[in-house]
C-alpha cells in the first residue's frame, strides 16, 4: 500500500495545502462522495458517523475545504488500520470504540449507532429526578 501511495504522489505531485487539489488528484469517488456528504450534513447542522480509514480520508478532506465541518463528525470506531489512529488525532476526534476491529464495510458505525441510539433515548426518554419524584430530601 504505501508504494502505491508513494508513486500515486510522485506522478500526481498534488498540492498538499490544497484539499481539491489531493482530491482530484490521488482520491476516489467514494472519498468525493463522502467528503461532500460529510460538508452537505455540516451545512445542515446534521452530526455523521466516520468510521474506518477510508473515510477518515474523506473527513480530512471535508475539514480543509471548511474546517467547522469537523463540528459534526463523531468517530465510530479505531480500526486496527495503521494509519487509522494518526487520521483522527489530525481531525481531534476520540473515538467511541476500541475493539480492534478491522472488517471494514462499516462495521464500526453499525456498532456506534447502538450507543448514539441509546443516548438519544436517554435525553429524550429518560425522566428527571423531578419528574421521576425523587428530587427532594428522603425523610
Amino acid at each position: 500500500k504505501i508504494k502505491v501511495i508513494e508513486k500515486a504522489l510522485e506522478i500526481n505531485n498534488p498540492d498538499p495545502q490544497d484539499a481539491l487539489d489531493v482530491l482530484a488528484k490521488i482520491g476516489g469517488f467514494e472519498i468525493a462522495g463522502m467528503a461532500g456528504v460529510m460538508l452537505a450534513a455540516a451545512a445542515n447542522r446534521v452530526p455523521v458517523l466516520v468510521d474506518g480509514f477510508i473515510s477518515c480520508a474523506a473527513a480530512i478532506i471535508a475539514a480543509n475545504l471548511h474546517p467547522h465541518a469537523v463540528e459534526y463528525m463523531l468517530a465510530s470506531h479505531l480500526s486496527e488500520e495503521p494509519g487509522h489512529a494518526a487520521a483522527l488525532k489530525l481531525l481531534h476526534l476520540e473515538p467511541f470504540l476500541r475493539m480492534k476491529m478491522r472488517l471494514g464495510e462499516g462495521t464500526g458505525t453499525a456498532l456506534a449507532m447502538t450507543m448514539v441510539d441509546a443516548a438519544l433515548k436517554i435525553v429524550h426518554e429518560m425522566a428527571s429526578f423531578s419528574e421521576a419524584g425523587i428530587s427532594g430530601k428522603l425523610e
